[in-house]
């Protein structure tokens, strides 16, 4: 999928200040992912704009269609009557998600080019991306034929939003599943918010399992992200 052609997003909320300031937090996750916010009344107040939010439809779909994510029901029903008003109602998504952690979840899904269905379905599932906790398991049990690494995180804080959000896009595009795991819990190295949940510092490190046929090329660009920082 080309960078035209990404899943886009659009945040509806009854506040102006938190629609935008979701949609700044998601864009900054996925840097090629057109986020529309749409938030308040024509008037300025608190509620929703049923005109506003055709025209921020319009304005993310880029041919790949629009995942819709709102704060309130009421945002909801805007959402829902302004789908249904489009040409091609298929092409848009409203989901019923967690607005913060469904927005970064589904922006860095559309950001490795993930389709409509794909994106809607991370958003929706955002609230359980977290990290399987598991006090005194013994060393990570490797398949066959896996690759494995011990990578230190040389930024200085460790896998916070930003550095999260840019491995799960550097394997998001690889055939491998990969894994990383932090003292006794572990997630799957393409959900931000799981990575997030390990809550790794920076100076720490962490265990990286991948298979899969590009498993080998997952490992290496996930230790070169550390070796950089994470671009921090």
């Amino acid at each position: 999928m080309t960078d035209t052609t990404r899943v886009g997003l659009v945040v509806v909320s009854h506040s102006d200040m938190l629609a935008n300031g979701v949609a700044e937090l998601a864009a900054q996750m996925a840097p090629d992912v057109t986020v529309q916010p749409v938030g308040g009344t024509e008037e300025g107040g608190l509620g929703t704009d049923y005109g506003a939010v055709v025209e921020a439809l319009a304005d993310a779909d880029s041919g790949a269609g629009v995942v819709v994510l709102y704060d309130l029901g009421s945002a909801k029903m805007t959402a829902e009557m302004a789908v249904e008003s489009a040409d091609d109602p298929s092409r848009y998504a409203v989901v019923d998600a967690p607005l913060v952690e469904g927005a970064v979840a589904a922006a860095v899904a559309a950001q490795g080019g993930a389709s409509l269905a794909d994106v809607a379905a991370t958003a929706e599932g955002a609230s359980s991306e977290t990290p399987a906790a598991t006090p005194n398991r013994p060393a990570l049990h490797l398949v066959q034929g896996a690759v494995s690494a011990e990578v230190q995180l040389t930024n200085e804080v460790g896998l916070h939003a930003r550095p999260a959000a840019l491995l799960a896009r550097t394997v998001a595009e690889l055939d491998a599943d990969v894994t990383v795991r932090y003292g006794t819990e572990e997630a799957n190295a393409a959900s931000v918010l799981a990575l997030m949940g390990l809550s790794a510092p920076g100076g720490k490190s962490i265990t990286v399992v991948a298979t899969g046929k590009d498993a080998e090329e997952a490992v290496r660009r996930i230790e070169e992200l550390a070796e950089r920082g994470f671009d921090d």
